[in-house]
């Protein structure tokens, strides 16, 4: 029979003409040739019916009794067994028509079905989303994938990098792939190292960033990069951090101020929010906070703006008050901190000690509360605070009956960590909107911080950002207070990505890093060759890198990243799959001249 062409990116050939999720009544009466996988099978009183699967979707499939023969061949098939089959496409009947598929409207009438693959029991099904164990799931990771959800989810990942592609492409820039084997920098995690044997005793570092690259490339003249880079750090997984490895939307641009940058990246999301998924941006431009702001109002330099509340200062109304504990932290550095929880002042005393229980893992000595009932103030700080100060509490916090109110002191830092950490535990009260993307802009980042350990001023954040008011600034002003030109893109109390504009004169460089306590041999030592390239002109330039698997992770409304990543490590940062890491032979070790030396085993 004459077989139409398919269509979609293949050719047609002896495997397929057209595809299953693609079949509609417009091909009623017309033959097809369909490949894919036996994803479920039915035999209904005398008909068996398949749901054969391609990439596109599902499509049912007919078996009638009187054809005896190819009825007995696909009972005995299994599901997942990968077949070709040849039929006629006819409409289903009103009351069969499946609406949950974009073929539901017809089923296919075969006349042949061909075996290219039979399968064995699986370890687990594919067709139904049953709860199945991450191990066992990563282990046979290539079935993982044929599972609705995860196969959709990596759909998605490679559609919005498609889409990242154009958006950048159309703003300007160049993709330029950047070296994978380099070497060891200082970028704060763990290196990848790699022997060479060629240069027997030395080691390239897989890049934990192509930073170094990216700037160089600016001052080679490129006006705006950018590349799916891939990333390696040996550090330590988490729900939104794969171990290993990872993407991300690496860019960087000369000749710009942050405000540009800004605009490119809003520009870029506020696209792939719209045309991508059915979420929605909640404020554009995406609001600004300064790193001080955000910790004062949320105790986090990522917080979900969508919980509905905040942190206020309330250190002035207790100097020279009785209680102590508040008093004799309203000296600088130190401040005490409000935060009320509408409408939950009549709780039990089972949700306070669970707020406090959480409050002391975080390292708070206890939680302070005032609960505001009708017949009055209650809680275990209540007799130490006086009339004045409780009226003057509930005009600055705007208290009503039925509320209570949360208190944390001491230094400031630690104080506003710690009441972030009750934020986020308060977060699940609320009913947050999944649809809504909550994006702000965190800014003004302290440039240098003093490090207690060691009893020094240390660069608190990145130490190649320009400082702002440069080098007026590191002469002048006290180090703490110097600010730099770095900022945060976060989503959801979910921290997309990191950047800055560069710090490009090697003057400003010697000195910020002077005031850290480092002397210019050992700049040149650990940066020559970036200190050596800005001498030759540079160009003010800044960028950022956008976290690929972590945008994916939220547009998909996925809690883990391992279910958007093809292949992911588990959380041992092992591949179970392919029995990675593995041992290597004796052979290998003497070509690269290493001898292991291993930790004892403990009994």
């Amino acid at each position: 029979m004459s077989i139409a062409p398919a269509t979609g990116g293949d050719l047609e050939n002896r495997f397929r003409s057209h595809y299953c999720g693609r079949l509609n009544p417009d091909y009623e009466n017309k033959p097809v040739r369909l490949a894919g996988w036996i994803h479920r099978k039915r035999d209904h009183g005398g008909l068996i019916f398949i749901d054969l699967r391609d990439h596109t979707g599902i499509c049912q499939l007919i078996v009638q009794p009187e054809q005896e023969e190819l009825f007995s061949r696909v009972e005995r098939l299994h599901t997942e067994s990968v077949v070709v089959v040849d039929g006629v496409v006819v409409r289903r009947s009103p009351e069969t028509v499946n609406p949950k598929l974009p073929s539901g409207e017809i089923e296919v009438v075969l006349d042949d079905v061909r075996v290219e693959s039979t399968a064995v029991p699986l370890p687990f099904p594919v067709a139904d989303e049953l709860q199945t164990s991450e191990e066992l799931r990563l282990k046979y990771r290539f079935l993982d994938l044929r599972r609705e959800k995860i196969h959709q989810n990596i759909v998605f990942r490679s559609q919005l990098i498609s889409k990242v592609r154009r958006y950048l492409e159309d703003q300007g820039f160049m993709e330029i792939q950047t070296p994978i084997l380099t070497a060891s920098s200082p970028e704060g995690a763990r290196d990848f190292l790699v022997p060479s044997r060629l240069h027997p005793g030395k080691f390239y570092a897989l890049p934990q960033a192509p930073q170094q690259f990216k700037q160089l490339l600016m001052v080679s003249g490129f006006s705006r990069y950018f590349q799916i880079a891939p990333c390696f750090r040996d550090e330590d997984a988490r729900a939104d951090r794969s171990p290993g490895e990872f993407y991300q939307v690496d860019m960087e641009m000369a000749f710009i101020e942050q405000e540009d940058l800004f605009s490119i990246l809003e520009g870029m999301f506020r696209y792939l929010t719209e045309t991508m998924s059915t979420k929605r941006i909640t404020q554009f431009p995406f609001p600004r906070l300064s790193y001080r702001d955000a910790m004062n109002r949320f105790g986090s330099d990522k917080p979900d703006l969508r919980v509905p509340l905040e942190m206020q200062d309330v250190t002035d109304l207790f100097e020279g008050s009785s209680f102590k504990v508040f008093a004799s932290n309203t000296k600088k550095g130190c401040c005490v901190k409000a935060m009320v929880l509408k409408g939950r002042g009549t709780e039990s005393r089972q949700f306070y000690d669970k707020a406090e229980k959480r409050a002391k893992e975080l390292g708070a000595p206890g939680l302070a509360y005032v609960q505001f009932r009708e017949e009055g103030p209650k809680g275990p700080i209540v007799k130490f605070l006086s009339e004045e100060e409780l009226t003057a509490l509930t005009q600055r916090l705007g208290i009503e009956t039925g509320d209570v109110v949360f208190f944390g002191a001491g230094k400031w830092e630690r104080t506003c960590k710690i009441m972030g950490g009750i934020r986020e535990y308060f977060s699940d009260l609320f009913e947050l909107d999944r649809d809504e993307l909550s994006f702000c802009w965190i800014v003004d980042f302290p440039m240098y911080e003093y490090d207690e350990a060691r009893k020094k001023i240390d660069f608190s954040h990145n130490p190649f950002s320009m400082p702002q008011g440069e080098m007026e600034a590191l002469e002048t002003q006290d180090p703490l207070d110097i600010l730099a030109y770095q900022y945060d893109i976060v989503c959801n109390g979910i921290e997309l990505s990191s950047g800055a504009i560069r710090n490009h004169r090697p003057d400003i460089m010697y000195r910020a890093f002077e005031i850290a306590g480092y002397s210019r041999e050992e700049v040149d030592q650990r940066f020559g060759h970036m200190i050596e390239a800005f001498k030759m002109g540079a160009p003010p330039h800044g960028g950022i890198a956008p976290g690929l698997d972590r945008l994916v992770m939220i547009l998909r409304d996925e809690q883990n990243i391992r279910e958007v990543i093809a292949f992911p490590m588990n959380q041992q940062a092992e591949d179970l799959m392919m029995s990675a890491p593995s041992e290597v032979s004796a052979e290998q070790l003497d070509e690269l001249c290493l001898k292991l030396e291993l930790p004892e085993e403990e009994n």
